[in-house]
C-alpha cells in the first residue's frame, strides 16, 4: 500500500469518477448526456468524504467546494463547454462532465536501493571522528580467513586466549551525539511506519541531529521546548493571548475590563499570528511523513508512536509552537465556561477548521492539504499529551549505544588487519607461573630496600645490625635469599667487637678460663 499524497489525490479521483451519478441535463435549450451540475457533485463529494477514513465526518461543504475548484483547474472535471483551468466551480446548477482524457497524476520513480551502503549506519567501535563523506571512503581490503586467522578470532571458544590488546575509546564529542541520534532516530522511523526505504518521502540531509538533542533534552517540566535563543520564540502578546484562552476565565492577566465577545477577539488575535507563518508547522520537508502517518491513525498506539519520532524532527521552535497549539486547542475545546466562538459553528469544528492549514501543508497547491491536514489535527489535539513525549524505546536504543561506545574494549591479535598499538598486553599463563611473577613483583622492591640499607655507610653498625635483624624477622625469604650463608653476611656486614669488663682484664687471656668454685654446705 502506497502512503503517499498523490496515492490520496489518485484514490480520490477515482472513486469520484466510479460514483457520481451522471444523467441528461438541460441547459440553453440542448440536453447534454453524462454530466451533473455543480451542487450535485458538491453533494456526493461531501458525503463521499465523509465516510472515507483517510478524511473523516469532519470535512465541511465549504472544503469539498475548494477541493472541486482544485479538481477543474486539475481538469479532472470540466464544464459543459470544455472550459477548465481558468474557470471556478460553483455550488449551483452549473453543468459539468468528466474528460475523456486520464486526470490521475503519475508517481515518480524511485531508484532501488543497490545494497545496504545506501541505508543510514551507525557508528561503530572503529568510528572516533565524523564519519566521511561517500567519497571519501576508501575501499574495504577483502581479508583471506586461514585456519591460523580463525583459531585468533575464535581464541575464547576452543578455550585458548593467547594474546589480546585493551583499547579504550576516546571521547564521543557532541557532533558524534548528534549524528547517532540522528541515524538512530531515521531507522526508528522507517520500522515504525513500516516502509522498506525513507527515499520519497524523507531526504536524511533535511534532518538535523542538533534538533533532536535538543528537542529531547532542553525541556521544561511539562516536556515543552525551552529555546536558547529567545528571538526565536512567538512575541510576548501571543503567548499572553494564547494563556488567556487556555486558563479562560482565569488567564486575563492584563486585568482590564472584558467585554461581548473579547474572547473571540483574543482567538483571532492567535490566528492570526499562526496564518502569517511562512510555512507550515510541520515544515514542508517533512510532509510526506505526516500523511504517511495518515494510514495509521486506525491504530492508536502506532499513529501516536509514530506522531512521537516525527516531531522529534521539527526544528525546536517548531515544535514549541506545535505543543503550544495543540495544547490550546485542547483546552478551548472542553472549557465549558468559554462563551461560543462562533455563532454558527461548533467550537472544536472552529478550531480546526482555524488552524489545520497552519500546521500541515505542501508547496503543490493541488493536494489535498485541507482535508488531510484536518484529520491529522484532530487526531494530534486528541493526543497531544502523548505525541511530545520521547518515545521510550528509542531512547533506551540510544542510550545503550552511548554507553557501549564509552566502554573499554578487548581485541585480540589477529582479529584485525590494521592492528595499531594499544598501552597494555595481557597474556594468559599458568597459575604457577602467575604466583611465581606476584612473588617476584613483590620481593623487587624488598630486595632494593635491603640493598639500599646495607650500602647506607652513614648508618652506624649497631643501628644497622638492629636494622638488618629486623628485616630479617619481617622477610625471612628476601633476606634468605639476600645472605644464604653466615660468610657471605659477615663479608658485607661488620662483625660486632666483644667488649671486656674491666676487673677481668688482668687474667691471662692465654689460659683456658676456669671459673671460680666454691664449696657450700648446708647445716641441718
Amino acid at each position: 500500500v502506497l502512503h503517499s499524497n498523490q496515492n490520496n489525490w489518485n484514490e480520490t479521483i477515482k472513486l469520484f469518477r466510479g460514483g457520481m451519478p451522471l444523467r441528461r441535463h438541460w441547459a440553453h435549450f440542448r440536453y447534454y448526456e453524462c454530466s451533473f451540475t455543480g451542487s450535485e457533485a458538491v453533494d456526493y463529494l461531501h458525503e463521499l468524504l465523509r465516510r472515507n477514513y483517510n478524511f473523516g465526518p469532519e470535512v465541511t461543504r465549504y472544503q469539498t467546494l475548494q477541493l472541486l475548484r482544485k479538481f477543474l483547474k486539475a481538469h479532472v472535471v470540466e464544464d459543459i463547454k470544455g472550459r477548465h483551468g481558468t474557470e471556478d466551480f460553483v455550488d449551483n446548477g452549473h453543468l459539468y462532465r468528466f474528460p475523456t482524457s486520464s486526470p490521475l497524476k503519475s508517481f515518480p520513480t524511485r531508484p532501488l536501493l543497490r545494497d545496504s551502503s545506501d541505508l543510514p549506519r551507525l557508528i561503530r567501535w572503529d568510528d572516533y571522528e565524523e564519519l566521511p563523506q561517500r567519497e571519501n571512503i576508501a575501499p574495504l581490503k577483502s581479508s583471506v580467513m586461514t585456519s591460523d586467522l580463525w583459531n585468533k578470532r575464535h581464541s575464547v571458544a576452543i578455550g585458548d586466549v593467547n594474546e589480546c590488546k585493551l583499547i579504550r575509546r576516546k571521547e564521543i564529542t557532541p557532533k558524534q551525539v548528534d549524528h547517532i541520534w540522528k541515524t538512530m532516530t531515521v531507522a526508528h522511523l522507517q520500522s515504525v511506519l513500516g516502509l522498506q526505504s525513507l527515499d520519497g518521502v524523507l531526504n536524511p540531509a533535511h534532518v538535523n541531529g542538533k534538533h533532536i538533542v535538543h528537542n529531547v533534552f532542553s525541556v521544561n517540566k511539562t516536556g515543552i521546548v525551552v529555546l536558547e535563543n529567545k528571538a526565536e520564540d512567538m512575541p510576548y502578546w501571543v503567548a499572553s493571548a494564547m494563556k488567556c484562552l487556555a486558563n479562560w476565565p482565569n488567564g486575563n492577566e492584563s486585568k482590564q475590563p472584558l467585554y461581548p465577545g473579547f474572547e473571540r477577539d483574543v482567538l483571532r488575535t492567535v490566528a492570526d499570528y499562526f496564518q502569517r507563518l511562512k510555512e507550515p508547522l510541520l515544515t514542508f520537508h517533512l510532509y510526506e511523513v505526516f500523511v504517511n502517518i495518515l494510514s495509521l491513525l486506525h491504530e492508536q498506539q502506532e499513529a501516536a508512536e509514530a506522531l512521537q519520532v516525527s516531531c522529534l524532527l521539527l526544528p525546536p521552535p517548531n515544535r514549541r509552537r506545535l505543543q503550544l497549539l495543540m495544547r490550546l486547542m485542547a483546552r478551548v475545546c472542553q472549557n465549558p465556561h468559554l462563551p461560543p466562538l462562533n455563532d454558527a459553528i461548533a467550537t472544536r469544528t472552529l478550531m480546526v477548521q482555524m488552524f489545520s492549514h497552519c500546521v500541515l501543508g505542501s508547496v503543490d497547491e493541488m493536494d489535498l492539504d485541507e482535508l488531510l491536514a484536518t484529520k491529522l489535527v484532530i487526531f494530534m489535539m486528541e493526543h497531544h499529551n502523548t505525541i511530545f513525549q520521547v518515545p521510550s524505546k528509542l531512547r533506551c536504543q540510544v542510550e545503550e549505544h552511548l554507553s557501549h561506545l564509552k566502554r573499554v574494549q578487548i581485541k585480540y591479535a589477529g582479529s584485525e588487519t590494521d592492528f595499531s598499538a594499544s598501552p597494555a598486553f595481557c597474556k594468559q599463563i599458568s597459575r604457577v607461573e602467575c604466583e611465581e611473577r606476584t612473588v617476584i613483583g613483590t620481593q623487587t622492591p624488598l630486595q632494593a630496600l635491603l640493598e639500599g640499607l646495607i650500602a647506607d655507610k652513614e648508618l652506624p653498625a649497631k643501628d644497622k645490625r638492629k636494622r638488618l635483624k629486623q628485616f630479617q624477622r619481617s622477610y625471612p625469604e628476601v633476606y634468605r635469599s639476600r645472605f644464604p650463608t653466615e660468610e657471605s653476611k659477615a663479608a658485607v656486614v661488620p662483625e660486632k667487637t666483644p667488649r671486656l669488663k674491666p676487673h677481668l682484664m688482668f687474667f691471662n687471656l692465654k689460659k683456658p678460663f676456669q671459673p671460680f668454685q666454691r664449696s657450700w654446705s648446708f647445716r641441718a
